[in-house]
């Protein structure tokens, strides 16, 4: 689970297109369709609070929670900046605390394919289930298999902006369903003098996700004690296919289930 160090202090310069009004459009939708239009939500694996801050400039009260440090110095400036009341959390998702219940959860950005063991993600889904209303709501999204093995398994991608670049290289390991990330930063630091020249400091990161299927992650909710609702073509209503890369899953709380923090 940890990662996003280095790579935070450039996330959001390489993620500027990513469509994060439209996602939360959607993501909005979804909540009203079930219920909750306001009051208290959690954003699991908030990271740089992007999402986080759309939706508290759009009325609710936001806790956002990540275990990267780095990522939510980021997301309190951009607080500092806004103004919004939101409340970060530096936890792990498999065992986190709220100081109460909150009328949904979500996670999305493939935060849950970094749970590389299914019993650590029933770990997850437990927690959620215990720290949500009556009836409360969990959205999740997930990579698929399908977008792991055929778009970006073994792939090389490379970026470059004025004052940083990456080298990302995927390599997938199909036996056991698991992505690796080798992930190469050029960040550029400030030159001493006019002549010296720009400087460019590297980084080098290394992430992992699994690859889930629906069917396990429909089992995995239901073992947690949550109701599994509906899972959707990413951004549609539309039910998945074998050619999804992205899945979206809706669960609801249906009563609560023991659940205790690793020993």
């Amino acid at each position: 689970m940890d990662a996003y160090t280095s790579f935070a202090a450039v996330y959001d310069t390489f993620m500027d297109n990513i469509p994060y009004e439209e996602w939360k459009s959607y993501l909005k939708e979804l909540l009203k369709e079930y219920g909750v239009q306001d009051g208290l939500v959690l954003d699991l694996g908030c990271g740089t609070g992007t999402m986080t801050e759309l939706l508290a400039a759009d009325g609710y009260d936001m806790i956002g929670m990540d275990n990267s440090e780095e990522m939510l110095e980021i997301a309190r400036e951009k607080q500092i900046k806004s103004g919004h009341e939101i409340l970060y959390l530096l936890q792990d998702m498999r065992e986190f605390e709220l100081y109460g219940t909150v009328g949904a959860v979500f996670s999305i950005c493939d935060s849950l394919n970094y749970i590389t063991e299914p019993e650590e993600l029933k770990q997850v889904f437990r927690w959620v289930n215990n720290y949500l209303d009556p009836g409360g709501i969990f959205i999740f999204d997930f990579n698929t298999e399908y977008k792991y093995r055929e778009v970006l398994g073994d792939q090389t991608i490379a970026e470059s902006r004025e004052d940083c670049s990456f080298i990302w290289d995927n390599y997938y390991y199909e036996e056991e369903r698991i992505n690796e990330y080798e992930l190469n930063l050029f960040i550029r630091e400030d030159a001493e003098s006019e002549t010296e020249g720009d400087l460019y400091r590297r980084f080098r990161e290394t992430h992992f996700q699994r690859a889930y299927t629906l069917e396990e992650i429909t089992r995995i909710v239901e073992e947690s004690g949550l109701q599994f609702v509906t899972a959707y073509e990413a951004f549609t209503k539309e039910p998945p296919s074998k050619n999804s890369e992205r899945i979206y899953v809706i669960a609801r709380e249906q009563g609560k289930v023991p659940v205790k923090k690793a020993e």
